[in-house]
C-alpha cells in the first residue's frame, strides 16, 4: 500500500508538478496522467480530498466495495481512509473529467474550518455512497472550485488563506444541502433501507441468544445493510428525525415494556436477557426514554 504523508508525494507519484502550496492543490482531473497501468494500487494519504468527478473505464474501490465514476458524482476523504484505483479495461480509453482538492490539516489549523470540519458526516462515508449531483448542482460546485483554483494560482498574500478557507466552508455547506436532498429524493430506496433496519432490529431483540450477544451496536446494523454508520445515521436523522442508536434504544424499550407488562420476571432478569450487564443501565435508559422507572411502568398495569 502506498501512503501519501504530503499532498508534494501525491503530485510526485500522479505525475504532476510540484503544488503550488505545500499544503493545498486543486487539480484538473483531466490533466493527470494514468498511472494504474500495472493494477490496482491501494494507497492511503494523510490529508483530505475533495472531488468531483465523471470516469470512464476506471475502477475505484473503498473498502470491498467498487464505484462507478459514469456519472458526475462528488466525493470526500479524510485523512488515512484507505482505498483502490486502476483501470477497468486496460485495452479501452480512460475518459476524466473534473476537479480534485486536497489540503493537508496544517492548512485549516486555528481556523474557523478547523473546528467544524468533523462535523460533516460525509468525511466518514464510503466511497459507494458519494453524492450524486445534479446538472444544476454540479454548476454550483463547480463555480466554488473555479473559486479556489483562481486563489490557489495567484500570488499567495496575507488574504489568500482566509480566502480559500471561506470557499471551502461554502463548498461543504453546499454537500451538506445536496446530501440532504439525495436522502429525500432517492425515497424509496431509502426508505427500503429504514425497512429493512426495522426487520434486523425485530430479529435482533427476539432472538433467544440476546444474552450472549449483549447489546447490538450501530456499525452492527451499518455491516449488515452493507452502508457506514454514519451515512445510516445521516439517513435516518432526516427520514425520521432519529439517528440510529435511538432507532436502536427504541426498539429496545418497546421489548422492555412487552417483558414488563407479560412476564413475571423481575427488572433485573429482564435487562440481564436484554444484554444488559448493569441493571443501573437499564432503568436509567428506561426511565429517560418513557420518564418512569421499570416497576412504576410495571405497576401501572396492576
Amino acid at each position: 500500500m502506498k501512503h501519501f504523508k504530503t499532498v508534494s508525494e501525491f503530485h510526485q507519484f500522479i505525475n504532476l508538478p510540484a503544488p503550488l502550496h505545500p499544503l493545498i492543490s486543486v487539480i484538473d482531473v483531466a490533466t493527470v496522467l494514468n498511472t494504474y497501468d500495472d493494477g490496482p494500487v491501494t494507497m492511503a494519504m494523510d490529508f483530505y480530498s475533495i472531488s468531483v468527478k465523471r470516469m470512464h473505464n476506471f475502477k475505484v474501490k473503498y473498502g470491498q466495495q467498487p464505484f462507478d465514476f459514469k456519472e458526475g458524482i462528488m466525493s470526500f476523504m479524510s485523512p488515512n481512509q484507505v482505498f483502490s484505483i486502476g483501470v477497468d479495461n486496460k485495452d479501452e480509453k480512460v475518459e476524466k473529467s473534473g476537479w480534485a482538492i486536497y489540503f493537508h490539516p496544517d492548512f485549516i489549523w486555528n481556523t474557523s474550518l478547523a473546528k467544524t470540519i468533523k462535523q460533516y458526516d460525509f468525511w466518514d462515508y464510503s466511497l459507494h455512497e458519494s453524492l450524486c449531483l445534479s446538472e444544476k448542482e454540479e454548476e454550483i460546485i463547480t463555480v466554488i472550485i473555479k473559486n479556489i483554483d483562481q486563489e490557489y494560482h495567484s500570488n499567495i498574500d496575507q488574504f489568500s488563506k482566509s480566502i480559500i478557507i471561506s470557499q471551502l466552508e461554502a463548498l461543504l455547506n453546499y454537500a451538506d444541502r445536496f446530501y440532504h436532498r439525495q436522502f429525500i429524493t432517492r425515497e424509496k430506496i431509502n426508505h427500503h433501507i429504514l425497512e429493512c433496519l426495522e426487520n434486523l432490529l425485530t430479529d435482533y431483540f427476539n432472538n433467544d441468544d440476546l444474552i450472549s450477544k449483549g447489546l447490538p451496536t450501530v456499525s452492527y446494523f451499518a455491516q449488515s445493510l452493507n452502508i457506514s454508520s454514519k451515512y445510516l445515521s445521516s439517513l435516518l436523522k432526516v427520514l425520521t428525525g432519529q439517528n440510529t442508536q435511538q432507532h436502536i434504544h427504541d426498539k429496545l424499550i418497546e421489548k422492555a415494556k412487552e417483558k414488563l407488562s407479560t412476564t413475571n420476571l423481575s427488572v433485573s432478569e429482564i435487562a440481564y436477557e436484554l444484554g444488559f450487564e448493569h441493571l443501573q443501565s437499564f432503568s436509567k435508559l428506561f426511565k429517560a426514554k418513557t420518564r418512569q422507572s421499570p416497576m412504576g411502568f410495571r405497576a401501572s398495569f396492576n
